[in-house]
């Protein structure tokens, strides 16, 4: 009975976390997909965009960085992670930020940005609804 327990329990949290619309992984992938379909973007980086996570001691790149947060009684979250395409040399950082939406129970993209960290740097923005 307490190994159905926390086998249930691993799954909901599993599941919570892939599948979930308010997860760090899904955003992210939503966001990346928004950075690789942005005609800007595909002109600085190329066609073959990659994303990934910061960087742990031993060179594996973890998936994002994100903070939670509630303002106004409203949940926020922040990512950033960094892309590069098939250009060589070529890398930004996306900026992410979502606000919960309470009539509909998920969150919404406040705002989408990337910095390109190679000369000439410069700020594309993917989508701004501040």
């Amino acid at each position: 009975l307490v190994g159905i327990g926390v086998t249930g329990g691993l799954f909901y949290v599993i599941f919570k976390e892939l599948f979930s619309s308010s997860s760090p992984s899904k955003i992210y992938g939503d966001a990346l997909e928004k950075c690789r379909s942005h005609p800007e973007i595909i002109g600085v980086f190329g066609e073959s965009i990659k994303g990934y996570g910061e960087a742990t001691r031993r060179g594996r790149r973890q998936l994002v960085s994100h903070i939670e947060y509630v303002k106004d009684g409203l949940k926020h979250m922040r990512l950033k992670f960094y892309i590069e395409g098939s250009e060589p040399g070529k890398r930004g950082t996306v900026h992410v930020e979502v606000k919960e939406n309470p009539e509909r129970g998920r969150f919404e993209v406040r705002y989408i940005f990337v910095d390109v960290d190679t000369y000439p740097r410069r700020t594309i923005v993917i989508e701004d609804n501040r």
